[in-house]
This record gives structure tokens, C-alpha cells and sequence, in this order.
């Protein structure tokens, strides 16, 4: 016991240390997963997973990707897809299919399997792991309409690419005997209505119970068994079908007005991590170093034909006459990496077809991870140069959310504005909101703390917050709010603060950080404005470098921001250590200097009507 304790402790430990890693030196986690597994698995036999865990194996496995499938389906909401919704529908319909045949082609004369194993492997190259697809997505920074592609190919295709195996195994089954022809279309039909009807039925039920008849705390343990239940049932009826329910189950709840789904949407992408980091550990440890080694010539001669000539042949026809362009199909095309699904299924099924009497079904595992590792490693680090080659990358820069409109946060938005860096501010009076609109800065009417908020602003866009109300605890529950999603150390707040000595503890308690030190009151500032201070914007040169900057400006001058030569901004009382440098651009509130430098932008404020300060 204390032995399987320790190992299970392991895959913990490894799973996280190389998300940790990843994100440190911004790398797919998945690559470093897949090396730790192998490290302490096949190279050193230190975990051999189907070993230590026995009959357990296989259950934790298939329940760990179903939820990792429902958590995927609630990123995804209907409204992303209106402009793409029939290449969504052509790559998943028709792509899909293609890609089935020619992998199987390819595994079979190319990597030398006998056609049963050679079709499973085929259904599940099908899929495109969204445990991989989706931090590439986050790093690349690609323009709405490839990424919502990619996003939606990748959640959907998994079931899909599931379910393809399951057919070609049960075909097989009934071609040798083992399972009538009408027994096989009955399950099919049952298990393929169960899984549509019964995820969109249980998407709906959840929905539902969750205003007003499941308190806060059971929601979240309600969700997770329901999702197990749901896989269950639907795969005792027909194998992998649960992942089908769970997903459409997912997408069902995504598009409903659901109360507390930020919660739950937080609780369910802790709990992926964690799953998918042991997952990767637990499968890439399970293989077999003769396996790997048996490998040769014909496995990389069928990784070059799924990589350069099966997916991009089959995503081209697909999408030929879908409306994209000819760079978003080009970059659809060549970015499809696997991850944990593949790895899963194929895992599954190499067993089940070796108990049938195929001897290469072992290979399906070690197969499915050449692809996985080589698409991990060929389209992870290729996916930004590419899109930037191809002119899909968004053109808009991480940008500032500032929460309460008032002639304050209107001169801030207007000095970013001015220097190409987004803002939006977001405040549910109308009338604070006018004078921004009259200026054309973009704007948010209504509650920032509503789920339709979460709906219908793009937060990713924004790297940072500024809650700058007339109101200190609503810009605390503002900050404590969003902290969970754009970090604690990336939220900011107006507001005196009593007890500056703890300031560094409460802000990661409740609240976020000052943005100013000492604090600034609401009121305060719109003292300074009316006394002419203004914002101000200044380059910093060779010539002219930050001690040159602190020794021109009058000594109370309050810098806010300032943003690196790469668009990164950089709050002036955040968690980083660095000062500006040279080329960076830092804005200020302040009184006019004394004396003007050359090397400064200087702009007069613009002031804006008295009305529009918030009472």
C-alpha cells in the first residue's frame, strides 16, 4: 500500500511540476508531460501504471476524460460560431470522415497493420485534443475566427473520433460472429440517441436546478457525479458514447443563462489540471520500452503522411466553398495536435483488440503517441510564426478593463487610446458612460458582475483591471471577483487603504491591489483633475532614460502604467520587480512639468462635461 501511495503521489507531483515548468519557460505542458512520463516510466520502470492500479486502470481513465470533455464543452457558446459556422460543421462532417480514411490508409501500408487495428487507429487520429489546442490558443494570440475553428474542432472532434472506433470495432465484432448485424444498428441507434438526447436533456435539468433548488456548495459536487452518471449509463450501452453525453451536456450548459457558472467553470478547470496532468503521466508511463523500440521506418513514414498529406488534404476539401479564406484553411490545416483522448482511447481499444487475437494492437498506444509527440512539437512551436506569416494573429494588443466611468477613467482611456493600447470602460449608468462614447472609447452598459457580462465582453483581451468607481467595497468585490480570472496581482483598485502594513496580505484575500501608493480616493482624484492634472505619455530613449524621467517631473507625479517594447503592460504597483526601460512607454497622472523634454509626448487633457462624474 504505502508503495502505491508513493507512486500515486508521484504522478501528482511530476503531472504539476510540469505544468509549472511549461508555463515558466511557455511551452505546450503536454510536451513536458509527455517526458516525464516517459522518464519515470519506461526509461527508469520506476510506475508501471497498468500494474499498480490493475482493474482500476481502465475506469479512472475513461472517467477522467469525460470529465476533461465536459469541462471543454462549457468554453464553448453558440455565438463564437456565427461566422463560421458552416466550416465548423463541413470539418467536422465531412473533415472528419476524410481524415478517418486516409489515417487508416496510412496505418495500414504505411505502418504495416492489419486493416481492423489499422480503421480503429484511423477513427481516433480523428480527434484534436483540446487539452493541447487550448493553451497554444492562449499563447498564440490568433484573431477570433481561426481560433474559434480550432476550438470547436477540437472539443466536438473528440466523442466523434471516439465513436469512430467504437464503430469499426463492433463492425468487426459482427463480421466475425461475435455480434449480429441488427443487434449492433439497435445499439448504435439507442446509444447514439441517448447520448444527443440525454446530454442536451441532463444540459437543460442541471440548468435549471441550479436557480434556486441546489444550494452554492452542492453544485459543484452535483455536476461531477452527474457527469459520471451520465457517462456511465451511456457507455454500458455502447462503448465511448458517454464521451458524446458528457460533451453535448457540456455545450448545452454553456448556452444557457446558468447562475453561477463562473463558479462552477473555475471549480471544473482546476480539476482538469490535475486530471490531465495524471492522465499523461499514468498513460505515457504505461508504455512499453520494446514496444517504442519496435517502431521503425513505416511508424515515421505514417507520422509524415497524418501530419503533410491526410489533414490538410481532407481540411481543404471540407472547407472548399465554407467562406474562409485561403490562410485561415492553410493554418486549419496544418494545426491538429492530439492529446489526451487519443492517447486514452487508444490505450483502450489496443487491449481489446489484442484480447481479440491482433497482435499489433499493441502498437495502437505507442503509434498514437509518435503522432501526439510529433504534433505536440511540430505545430506547438510553429503555430505563432505561422499565424503571423499568414496575418492571423490579433491585431489588437493585451489591453486595460477599467470598471466605473468618470472624467478620471475617460482621460486614462483616451491617453491609451492615443498610444494604440485597448480600453474598454464598463459602468451600469448610462450617463457615465457618455462622454466615453462621445470620444468613441469602447464601452460596456450594464452590470461587469453579471453572467451576461462573462457572455459578452472578451476578457482575454484585457491583461489587467482597474476598478475606479465612487464606490471602495465595489471596487473591492470587483477586484476579488475578476482576481480569480486575470490574477490577483492583475487587478487594481481606487481607495484609500487603512491598514497599509497588510495591504500585502489582503490583496490576495479580498480586493486587489492599490493603484496607487499611498492609495487615491475617487474623490481625490477628481480634485487633481479639476486643478488641471491630466494624464501624460513619454518614451523613454538612450538619451533620455527613467532617472532622466524621475528628475524632470514634479516629485507628486503618479505613474500609472507603463508598457514594454512587446505591448506588455506593466502596472506600476504590481507584483514584478523591473522598472521601465528603454523604448518602454510610461503613463502618468500628474501636473504639467516644468520644464518639457524632447523626448516626451505631451497631450492636453481633454476635459470632459462635470456631469459625467458619478456622484
Amino acid at each position: 500500500m504505502t508503495g502505491l501511495l508513493m507512486k500515486m503521489a508521484l504522478i501528482g507531483v511530476a503531472g504539476i511540476a510540469a505544468q509549472w515548468a511549461a508555463w515558466r519557460i511557455r511551452i505546450p505542458a503536454i510536451a513536458l508531460l509527455l517526458l516525464a512520463g516517459i522518464l519515470i516510466g519506461p526509461v527508469t520502470g520506476f510506475l508501471d501504471p497498468k500494474e499498480s492500479f490493475g482493474d482500476l486502470y481502465k475506469p479512472i481513465i475513461a472517467l477522467s476524460v469525460a470529465i476533461i470533455l465536459f469541462e471543454g464543452g462549457l468554453t464553448l457558446k453558440f455565438k463564437e460560431i456565427k461566422e463560421t459556422s458552416t466550416a465548423v460543421r463541413r470539418i467536422i462532417l465531412i473533415g472528419g470522415p476524410l481524415v478517418w480514411l486516409f489515417s487508416a490508409l496510412a496505418a495500414h501500408y504505411a505502418a504495416g497493420l492489419d486493416w481492423v487495428p489499422a480503421i480503429v487507429l484511423g477513427g481516433i487520429l480523428v480527434v484534436t485534443g483540446p487539452t493541447v489546442i487550448m493553451p497554444l490558443l492562449r499563447q498564440a494570440q490568433l484573431a477570433p475566427r481561426p481560433a474559434s475553428l480550432l476550438r470547436w474542432e477540437a472539443i466536438v472532434n473528440d466523442p466523434i473520433g471516439a465513436l469512430f472506433a467504437v464503430l469499426a470495432f463492433e463492425t468487426y465484432l459482427v463480421i466475425n460472429g461475435a455480434l449480429t448485424g441488427g443487434a449492433l444498428v439497435t445499439t448504435i441507434a439507442l446509444a447514439i440517441l441517448m447520448a444527443v438526447g440525454g446530454g442536451y436533456g441532463l444540459g437543460l435539468l442541471l440548468a435549471r436546478a441550479f436557480k434556486g433548488y441546489v444550494p452554492e456548495y452542492l453544485k459543484s459536487p452535483v455536476l461531477v457525479t452527474t457527469v459520471l452518471l451520465a457517462y456511465a449509463i451511456s457507455d454500458a450501452i455502447l462503448k465511448e458514447t458517454g464521451l458524446l453525453t458528457v460533451t453535448i451536456m457540456g455545450i448545452t450548459m454553456a448556452n444557457t443563462r446558468m447562475a453561477s457558472m463562473g463558479d462552477l467553470r473555475h471549480f471544473k478547470e482546476t480539476v482538469t489540471v490535475l486530471l490531465v496532468s495524471g492522465l499523461f503521466i499514468m498513460l505515457t508511463a504505461s508504455l512499453k520500452l520494446e514496444t517504442m523500440l519496435s517502431l521503425g521506418w513505416g511508424a515515421l513514414i505514417f507520422v509524415i503522411i497524418i501530419l503533410f498529406i491526410a489533414r490538410p488534404i481532407a481540411i481543404f476539401i471540407a472547407t472548399t466553398g465554407s467562406g474562409i479564406n485561403w490562410r485561415e484553411k492553410t493554418l486549419v490545416a496544418w494545426i491538429a495536435p492530439r492529446g489526451i483522448v487519443a492517447v486514452a482511447v487508444s490505450g483502450l481499444f489496443g487491449d481489446a483488440l489484442v484480447e481479440q487475437g491482433f497482435e499489433d494492437g499493441a502498437q495502437l498506444t505507442a503509434l498514437t503517441f509518435a503522432v501526439v509527440a510529433s504534433t505536440i512539437i511540430l505545430h506547438g512551436f510553429t503555430l505563432g510564426p505561422l499565424a503571423s506569416l499568414l496575418k492571423l494573429k490579433s491585431a489588437e494588443r493585451p489591453g486595460l478593463l477599467i470598471v466605473g466611468g468618470s472624467t478620471w477613467s475617460l482621460a486614462l482611456a483616451e491617453k491609451l487610446k492615443e498610444n494604440d493600447i485597448s480600453a474598454l470602460i464598463a459602468d451600469n449608468n448610462w450617463n457615465h458612460l457618455r462622454a466615453a462614447r462621445l470620444a468613441d472609447i469602447p464601452v460596456y452598459f450594464g452590470e461587469v458582475l453579471s453572467e451576461a457580462a462573462h457572455h459578452d465582453i472578451t476578457f482575454n483581451r484585457y491583461s489587467d483591471l482597474v476598478a475606479a468607481s465612487d464606490n471602495d467595497a465595489y471596487n473591492s468585490l470587483v477586484c476579488t471577483e475578476f482576481g480569480r480570472e486575470m490574477g490577483r496581482g492583475n487587478v487594481f483598485q481606487l481607495g484609500l487603504v487603512r491598514n497599509e502594513d497588510r495591504r500585502s496580505d489582503l490583496s490576495f484575500t479580498l480586493g486587489g491591489r492599490s493603484l496607487f501608493n499611498p492609495g487615491k480616493t475617487y474623490a481625490e482624484l477628481r480634485d487633481k483633475m479639476r486643478e488641471g492634472w491630466s494624464f501624460h505619455s513619454t518614451r523613454l530613449t538612450d538619451e533620455y532614460d527613467f532617472s532622466d524621467y524621475l528628475t524632470e517631473r514634479p516629485a507628486d507625479t503618479k505613474i500609472v502604467l507603463w508598457v514594454g517594447k512587446d505591448g506588455t503592460i506593466y502596472m506600476r504597483e504590481g507584483l514584478h520587480k523591473q522598472e521601465p526601460q528603454t523604448g518602454d512607454l510610461i503613463i502618468a497622472f500628474g501636473p504639467e512639468p516644468k520644464e518639457k523634454v524632447k523626448a516626451e509626448t505631451i497631450t492636453t487633457k481633454k476635459e470632459a462635461p462635470e456631469t459625467d462624474i458619478a456622484p
